[in-house]
């Protein structure tokens, strides 16, 4: 009898427990609710039927109220040194933002109501827009990770700070629709396919124009432009007689106009001293100004369909969002609080695709396609550094595919902000020191950089074939490539390959020796091998004048 007492007692104790709980719990969501109600609108106006052909994903949004929300009140600390938090929040009011610092969100809380996103839906209504702002009217609704902008970002942030832009500001995108049409095809509708950037991105403004209209923060991650090229290289090539002008596609620079507009913005200053530096090019400014490129081309920012890059890597997704979270320093715990939230716009550079010739030829496989996915390299593309092959490939590439477009085909090359192999240029730097003090030589070319980074490349080229399909490619007729990752990536996502070309024997700068036989040694194509790499080695510091 005593047990059975003790047990009842226990049960009658725990239940209490239970229902104490059961209250706290409800005072809690309570509570959550009004200081939800207090810092920040309600997130959308109320859409009209004849406003949007689907509305379905703000069906459960509630109407944006016209009374004013009343900010709440933040009491001073009393005699305690004011931390950063504490500070943000005084600040809040001047610059925009809510008192309420609101750190992550968490599926199913109060408010929480994210706009439907079906990666690889067949229609955009179906598949639905973006949305990773926190613009008051876009916090609760917003259905992906990160923010708009990839890296810059960081720059908006600093002038929000700075008071130079309002946090809440949102774009007038007047005028702002693509020149050029890249047309959708069944890639944009394959979850497989493309799974690192918004096939809709170029046209989220106007595809998505009532949510815009309704208050939601919608903003393209991709937009497209036409423009001339003004390339040095390609005047020597059309003075070596290797590059026509078509009149089309390579174009003479209108010396005429260049001239006289010179004139005209000299002659609407005021006249510049003797000894200015520039005054004494103006000689320069009578001379032939050589060619340009017409060119179609289109920026695109990373966005991530986090359950197709962890199946692209062959990882967990939850394995592929913790990495993320730990190696950004913890920057977006959604990642790890919001399990529903499967989009993400990650903190990286994107790419720009540069298009020679009829962009709709793009789609049409009767019409021949040359290729060269090119990498950034800062020091070699931009400031000529002979260390590597990179800027004589890019300039290859450019005008393999501008000769493409001039025989009736396309031609296009793109470029990825990868610096230095994904490693950055800092690490580069350090494995360019460690070379050249270790002795540069081929045989351990692959070597020095993992001793260094831990690993010889991160340009994880099984996302690289995601633009190709976006732009809705078939088949590559000439791909401007040695990279044996690069073929594999895409022929292994469907796009078959017809022919191979390295670079060119009289292009490779002397000192990027070590870099080409290390590679070819390692897997690039090459109509050669290299049969001893300790034979091939680079210039050392004291072999020039420093």
């Amino acid at each position: 009898m005593c047990a059975t007492t003790a047990s009842d007692a226990s049960n009658t104790v725990l239940l209490a427990i239970l229902d104490e709980l059961k209250g706290i719990k409800a005072n809690q969501a309570v509570f959550e609710q009004k200081l939800e109600a207090l810092a920040l609108p309600p997130t959308s106006p109320a859409l009209s039927a004849s406003s949007y052909t689907n509305l379905a994903a703000l069906s459960s949004v509630p109407p944006l109220s016209t009374t004013p929300t009343p900010a709440p009140f933040v009491s001073k600390p009393v005699d305690t040194p004011a931390s950063p938090s504490l500070v943000a929040k005084k600040e809040a009011s001047s610059n925009g933002y809510s008192q309420r610092v609101i750190l992550t969100t968490y599926p199913g809380q109060v408010g929480i109501n994210p706009i439907p996103l079906n990666w690889g839906a067949s229609t955009p209504e179906e598949r639905g827009p973006v949305v990773a702002s926190r613009h008051p009217n876009s916090l609760k609704v917003r259905n992906a990770i990160g923010a708009y902008s990839g890296s810059y970002s960081v720059y908006r942030a600093l002038a929000a700070a700075a008071g130079l832009i309002d946090p809440s500001h949102r774009p007038d995108y007047t005028n702002t629709e693509p020149p050029v049409d890249i047309l959708h095809n069944p890639s944009w509708d394959d979850k497989k396919k493309i799974v690192s950037l918004d096939p809709y991105g170029h046209l989220a403004p106007q595809l998505y124009k009532s949510y815009f209209d309704a208050g939601i923060d919608v903003r393209p991650t991709i937009s497209i432009t036409k423009a001339h090229i003004k390339l040095i290289d390609m005047d020597e090539a059309v003075r070596a007689g290797t590059l026509p002008i078509d009149g089309k596609i390579v174009v003479k620079t209108p010396t005429d106009w260049i001239n006289q507009n010179k004139l005209n913005s000299a002659a609407a200053k005021t006249a510049r001293e003797a000894t200015d530096n520039a005054a004494t090019h103006q000689a320069s400014y009578q001379f032939d100004a050589g060619v340009e490129l017409n060119v179609s081309k289109a920026a695109v920012e990373p966005v991530w369909y986090l359950p197709g890059i962890a199946e692209r890597f062959g990882i967990t997704e939850g394995a592929l969002r913790r990495s993320l979270f730990e190696d950004t320093g913890g920057m977006y715990p959604e990642l790890l609080t919001r399990h529903d939230l499967k989009t993400f716009l990650p903190p990286i550079g994107g790419l720009t695709v540069y298009i020679f010739g009829p962009v709709e030829y793009i789609q049409d496989p009767t019409k021949e396609l040359t290729l060269r996915v090119h990498d950034e390299c800062n020091g070699s593309d931009v400031f000529g550094s002979d260390i590597c092959t990179c800027r004589p490939y890019l300039i290859f590439g450019i005008e393999e595919a501008v000769k493409c477009a001039q025989r009736g085909g396309v031609g296009i090359v793109i470029y990825f902000r990868k610096e230095g192999r994904a490693l950055g240029e800092v690490t580069k730097y350090l494995v360019y020191n460690a070379r050249k003090r270790g002795g540069d030589n081929a045989a351990q070319y692959f070597q020095r950089t993992e001793l260094i980074a831990g690993v010889k490349d991160m340009r994880f080229q099984v996302l690289m074939p995601d633009v190709l399909h976006w732009l809705g490619i078939k088949k590559i007729d000439n791909m401007i490539s040695m990279s044996d990752m690069k073929h594999d990536a895409i022929v292994n996502s469907g796009i078959p390959i017809h022919k191979r070309y390295e670079i060119p024997e009289e292009l490779i700068p002397p000192d990027s020796r070590v870099e080409i036989d290390a590679k070819i040694a390692a897997g690039y194509f090459s109509t050669t091998k290299v049969t001893d790499l300790t034979k091939t080695a680079g210039r050392l510091w004291e072999d020039t004048i420093h």
